[in-house]
């Protein structure tokens, strides 16, 4: 299920208003179990602050649901989103997180599947036909092989955590395309944010397979993409890891409210 992009930005505006995020009624965050799954988009990796425990998953205490855990009176929540995960390493690693008394699960999974650190570093240090030849070849990968993986982990989370209200978080374009902006070409931009688009479409019909509530992040960072000039997202970085991952900010104003309000309005359509 895809939430409309007004609903979530109106319930987005409330959140920003109240400064807390508080769920009414019998949609109270008492009671709930909350497990965060994924990749770097969820453990926080380029976001700073990270947790010395989590290792080379670079947990961070700024990532969304961490931020999202604290603003609300959970029962217990659980962390495990490791930077460089992907469906098989998430399967095999993280579900043993969940149980039968989860109650709310978030994910970003997809894009290590698909090569995305080989494709960035290839468009950052070759030409640009070679940035479009790996851009494409990660697409055919996105429609063809992808679909089948993602099927089989949501399916397994749903068997672990059969009650559980899961919101499946896209990933948003990386750049604004403008005129002049240092760093790479317009061919690259364009076909960067192709496969953003493409990766989006793929990760959206398999969570509306599974039954599960996708937000679409791309909307929250429109305006804030590189070269935007309020750019939410971080440049080429050493060490290279932290590279067009969420800053702090964009977790917090980005990620954050969609995942606040993809929750919200999924618990009032059940009600």
């Amino acid at each position: 299920m895809r939430l409309s992009r007004s609903s979530l930005a109106a319930f987005g505006a409330v959140v920003f208003a109240a400064g807390s995020f508080t769920w009414p009624g019998t949609a109270s965050a008492a009671g709930t179990n909350y497990v965060a799954l994924g990749d770097s988009y969820s453990s926080g990796t380029g976001a700073g602050s990270y947790d010395p425990a989590s290792g080379s998953c670079n947990r961070s205490t700024n990532a969304y649901p961490k931020l999202w855990a604290a603003s609300h009176a959970t029962d217990s929540f659980k962390f495990v989103a490791c930077s460089g995960a992907t469906t098989t390493s998430v399967a095999s690693g993280q579900l043993g997180a969940l149980s039968a008394s989860t109650t709310l699960v978030s994910i970003t999974v997809g894009g290590n599947d698909a090569g995305f650190g080989n494709v960035m570093q290839t468009c950052v240090l070759q030409s640009d036909s070679s940035c479009v030849s790996a851009v494409e070849s990660a697409k055919t990968y996105m429609r063809n092989t992808l679909p089948g993986r993602l099927d089989s982990v949501y399916g397994q989370i749903r068997s672990k955590a059969p009650s559980a209200k899961v919101v499946v978080l896209g990933y948003p374009r990386l750049y604004k395309i403008v005129d002049v902006c240092v760093g790479l070409s317009n061919t690259k931009r364009n076909a960067l944010n192709g496969a953003a688009d493409t990766l989006v479409g793929t990760v959206s019909s398999a969570s509306g397979r599974a039954g599960f509530t996708y937000s679409d992040v791309r909307d929250d960072f429109a305006g804030h993409e590189l070269c935007s000039g309020e750019d939410w997202l971080n440049s080429v970085t050493i060490p290279f890891e932290s590279s067009y991952h969420p800053t702090a900010k964009g977790h917090k104003l980005g990620y954050l409210p969609a995942l606040s309000g993809s929750t919200q309005l999924a618990l009032q359509k059940e009600g």
